[in-house]
């Protein structure tokens, strides 16, 4: 992995976030190809709740500035940069104060799912490509974590599919224990048919389902990490319908060598 290019899409990192099992791996997963020789780049939303001033955060003016059309709205990219102490490691954080303002990450204070929620992950989709593409940064691998970063493969493979920056990269989805019970809102298929209405295997969509979202991220994906000891069974038994190679899950303390070889064997070669 020397000098290969790492990029990872994650819905939460630590220590910007709690710790839990995707914000651990989005952390551990990146530093250990960094510390192996690798150049990793790491995104994730800048959620309302995210400390700016304890974590450094500010704005990168020369990313920032774009609007990004989402469900045939204008929603203005704004882009930030922080630093984790002691590991040479910068995060990207996509904002915008329509979607990332609010006081909280996926849920209001009751427990029930933003209604914007599936906008707010097609704006995080194109606003990561988008930053990308400004930093004119090929990446070898792209590696999405949790489901508000799942339409990032979708979208590289049908909306972006011209782009030259990511003709040769190849996308690994982590697939975690289910995040969320019912569905996102209803005219979610209808606004990422706004964005791609040819695109193949969406209509799942129009029962926006966990399951079904990361159905979507993995039919487009080069391989699959499971992250979870106990994903949904239906998801599991669609990842063994897949042609593309799956790597079982791994826990916290022996995942490097099986990540390390799963990057190089199976998703590079």
């Amino acid at each position: 992995m020397t000098n290969k290019r790492v990029l990872y899409v994650s819905s939460e990192v630590v220590p910007y976030l709690p710790e839990t099992e995707i914000s651990s791996m989005s952390f551990e997963a990146p530093k250990m190809v960094n510390d192996r020789g690798g150049q990793i780049r790491i995104f994730m939303p800048r959620f309302g709740n995210i400390n700016e001033r304890r974590h450094q955060l500010h704005e990168v003016i020369r990313l920032s500035g774009m609007n990004l059309v989402v469900n045939d709205m204008d929603m203005p990219l704004i882009i930030k940069v922080a630093s984790i102490p002691k590991e040479r490691m910068q995060v990207y954080f996509i904002d915008n104060e329509e979607y990332f303002k609010r006081k909280a990450t996926l849920t209001d204070e009751d427990g029930n799912l933003f209604p914007d929620n599936d906008e707010r992950a097609i704006f995080f989709a194109k606003g990561v490509i988008e930053t990308v593409k400004k930093l004119n940064w090929a990446p070898d691998i792209i590696h999405v974590h949790g489901w508000m970063a799942s339409l990032l493969p979708l979208y590289l493979r049908e909306y972006y599919k011209d782009e030259p920056l990511f003709a040769d990269s190849k996308i690994v989805t982590s697939v975690y224990k289910q995040d969320f019970d019912g569905n996102l809102s209803e005219g979610m298929l209808g606004k990422v048919k706004f964005d791609m209405s040819d695109a193949q295997e969406v209509e799942v969509l129009a029962e926006a389902t966990y399951t079904n979202i990361m159905k979507v991220a993995v039919s487009n994906s080069d391989g699959v990490i499971v992250g979870s000891d106990d994903i949904p069974e239906e998801l599991q038994a669609y990842l063994s319908s897949l042609e593309v190679p799956v790597l079982p899950y791994q826990d916290r303390e022996s995942f490097g060598d099986a990540y390390y070889d799963f990057y190089n064997t199976q998703v590079l070669n």
